[in-house]
């Protein structure tokens, strides 16, 4: 039996060692892309780009979270998706707050900083998700990343057909109308998210 015991702990380490692994270098990459994206956004005036930017900045900050909570317990680990969550939340608001904005003071984006900035935002996220995709069945924590990184696939592809119809146009509404439905996207996650941290929460608390 204790051997046994053993084994289970010594498993549970070498999957905590594995998550960390991968989480640290998700976050680099997240990290350094929003940079990248939210530099190409302001340079391109594009609203769906800076809402990639956003999104970048809030998986950065997740995968933080989720490093942390690798450790430690059930509980801790459904707390932090909860948070994980509203962050989600706050990057809808604040792509609907760039929306209304852009509808006051309406301008043409550059298409090609867009193309080109999304391009090199889709390798990098097509590597997150590809690491992240063996552990989104590990835990609540880890399914809450793998459910941002998806997101993030997404939101690249929107942006990519944003700067094809802003070409097509010449104008700049598909960019905005492409930032609506990114924002749409943020808040179904966001609810997706906090609804199971929420159902974990409870589990948690009930007597045994």
């Amino acid at each position: 039996m204790a051997g046994c015991c053993e084994h289970d702990s010594c498993h549970l380490e070498a999957l905590r060692a594995r998550q960390g692994a991968t989480l640290r270098i998700v976050l680099a990459i997240n990290a350094v892309m929003f940079f990248v994206l939210v530099g190409a956004a302001l340079y391109a005036r594009s609203t769906a780009l800076l809402s990639d930017s956003l999104d970048n900045l809030g998986d950065a900050l997740t995968y933080a979270l989720s490093l942390y909570a690798v450790t430690r317990c059930a509980g801790t680990k459904a707390r932090v998706a909860l948070f994980k969550g509203v962050l989600i939340l706050g990057a809808a608001l604040l792509v609907l707050a760039q929306i209304g904005y852009r509808l006051a003071m309406p301008t043409v984006p550059l298409f090609e900083a867009m193309g080109a900035a999304t391009l090199l935002a889709l390798a990098a996220n097509g590597v997150c998700l590809a690491l992240l995709t063996r552990h989104r069945t590990d835990d609540v924590n880890m399914s809450s990343v793998w459910e941002c990184s998806r997101n993030d696939i997404a939101a690249n592809l929107a942006v990519l057909v944003a700067a094809g119809a802003v070409w097509l146009t010449g104008s700049g509404w598909p960019d905005v109308l492409i930032a609506l439905g990114l924002a749409i996207l943020f808040l179904r996650s966001a609810l997706r998210v906090l609804t199971r941290a929420s159902r974990e929460l409870q589990l948690e608390q009930r007597p045994t």
